[in-house]
C-alpha cells in the first residue's frame, strides 16, 4: 500500500479541515523523475516530504495524525496507537485515508468517524462510529484530479453493526487486509526526537558506523547466560564490553545513536517499501547527515520500492535540496494549526525556497518582531 493522501475534519488543535497530499501535483519535468517513485500512469509519489515551521507551529500534531491514519489503515485498535493523543477530546472526527494497493492494482478511499468517551478508569476512549471504504481500479483514472473522487460510486465495504467479532476501534481495514494480505511497514521515531537508545540488538551495518563515526572499529551485539552483550571497539583502543544498549550513550555522540536507529530503520523501509516518520529530522545531525537522508529516499535507484520519508524540521536550508515544491509543508500556528503544501504558495520551483521562507514572504514562518522587541527589552532591563 502506499499513502497518497489524508484529510482530517474536527481535530480539536486544528483550525481547519487538514489536507495533506502525498502524491505529486505539480508538471513532472523528464529530469525529476528520477526523484519520484512511479505508481501507474502519470501519478508518482514524492518520497521524502517535509514538515517545516517555527517553534510551537503544529509540526509533531500533523506527524501524529499521519501516524494515527497510517496505524487505521494497518488495521492497529486506535486506542493501541500511540499518537491517538491528538484526537484529544473531540466527539467527532472524520479520517479519510487514500492510498493506493499495489496487489489489486486499485485506488482506495477509507473514511473513518471517530468518536469518544471518557473513562474514569481508563481516560479517553475511542471508538469507530463509522466507516466506509470505496475503491476504484487505476485504469479508471483519467486525471490526477480525478483520481480520488469517488463521488457516485457505491462503497465495496461499509462497516455493520452485525460484525460483532470487530473491536469498535480496529478498522474494517482488517477484512481487507486479510484478504489482500497488504501490510505497510511503518517506522515511528517520534519517540526517539530526545531519548537516543538503540531499540535492537541486532548488528548495525558497518559503512553505517563508518559514516557516522569513522574512530568507532566495530560494533557488535551478542547474548550471553540470555543477557545482552555489546562489545565496542575504538581504533587503537581496548574493546569495550557493556551489557545495556543505554550505556552507549557513554560513549558515543546522541547524534551517533540517533544516526543508528535512523539509517538501520530508514534500510527497512527503503527495503519494504514502507513509512518512515521523524521528528525534528535534525535534532543531534549536522546538515549533510540530514541531506544524505533525504537523498537516499529522492534516489530512484535505492528506492525502488517507493520506500516513504515524512519528517518535520526547522532548517529552512533542507528545503533547498527539493526542485519541488509540492513535498514540503508549511506549518502554522495562529489559533489553530494550519498546514499549506508550497506548491499553493510558489508557484514557480526556479525561487530559492530557504529565502522565501527565512524572509517572511511565506508569513508566519519566523518569529514575531513585535515578541522579538518585547524580548529584547526584557533581557536589556534584567542586565542593567
Amino acid at each position: 500500500m502506499k499513502l497518497l493522501r489524508i484529510t482530517a475534519e474536527g481535530l480539536p488543535l486544528f483550525k481547519e479541515k487538514l489536507d495533506l497530499c502525498f502524491y505529486a501535483q505539480q508538471r513532472i519535468a523528464e529530469e525529476q523523475k528520477e526523484m519520484l517513485h512511479p505508481l501507474f500512469s502519470n501519478i508518482y509519489l514524492n518520497p521524502a516530504n517535509g514538515f517545516i515551521g517555527i517553534n510551537a507551529s503544529g509540526k509533531t500534531s500533523v506527524l501524529k495524525v499521519i501516524l494515527l491514519a497510517l496505524g487505521i489503515i494497518n488495521n492497529e485498535p486506535i486506542n493501541h496507537i500511540e499518537t491517538r493523543d491528538i484526537l484529544g477530546e473531540s466527539q467527532k472526527v472524520v479520517l479519510n485515508t487514500y492510498f493506493f494497493s499495489e496487489t489489486m492494482g486499485e485506488i482506495c478511499g477509507l473514511e473513518t468517524v471517530i468518536a469518544s468517551k471518557k473513562s474514569k478508569s481508563e481516560g479517553m476512549i475511542y471508538s469507530i462510529a463509522s466507516e466506509s471504504l470505496w475503491t476504484k481500479k487505476a485504469d479508471e483514472v483519467t486525471t490526477r484530479k480525478a483520481m480520488l473522487d469517488f463521488e457516485g460510486k457505491e462503497p465495496a465495504l461499509i462497516r455493520s453493526s452485525q460484525e460483532d467479532f470487530l473491536s469498535e476501534d480496529v478498522s474494517i481495514m482488517i477484512a481487507r487486509n486479510k484478504k489482500t494480505k497488504e501490510h505497510i511497514c511503518i517506522v515511528n521515531l517520534l519517540r526517539f526526537t530526545n531519548r537516543n537508545v538503540l531499540p535492537f540488538s541486532e548488528d548495525v551495518p558497518s559503512e553505517v558506523i563508518t559514516f557516522l563515526d569513522p574512530t568507532i572499529e566495530s560494533l557488535h551485539f551478542d547474548e550471553k547466560n540470555k543477557k545482552p552483550l555489546i562489545h565496542l571497539k575504538f581504533k587503537g583502543k581496548d574493546e569495550i564490553l557493556l551489557n545495556n544498549p543505554a550505556e552507549l550513550n557513554h560513549y558515543l555522540s546522541s547524534g551517533t545513536v540517533k544516526g543508528m536507529i535512523t539509517f538501520t530503520l530508514a534500510q527497512e523501509v527503503l527495503q519494504k517499501g514502507g513509512v518512515i516518520v521523524v521528528d525534528e529530522v535534525e535534532n543531534h545531525f549536522n546538515k549533510e547527515i540530514v541531506t544524505t537522508l533525504m537523498r537516499f529516499f529522492m534516489d530512484s535507484k535505492l528506492n525502488k520500492n517507493g520506500g516513504m520519508l515524512i519528517f518535520s524540521t526547522h532548517y529552512p536550508e533542507l528545503l533547498d535540496e527539493y526542485d519541488r515544491n509540492d513535498s514540503i509543508f508549511i506549518t502554522r500556528n495562529r489559533d489553530g494549526i494550519t498546514v499549506e503544501n508550497l506548491s499553493h504558495i510558489l508557484k514557480r520551483n526556479d525561487i530559492k525556497k530557504s529565502d522565501a521562507y527565512q524572509s517572511g514572504f511565506l508569513e508566519g514562518t519566523t518569529p514575531m518582531y513585535e515578541a522579538y522587541m518585547r524580548l529584547k527589552k526584557s533581557v536589556a532591563a534584567a542586565l542593567a
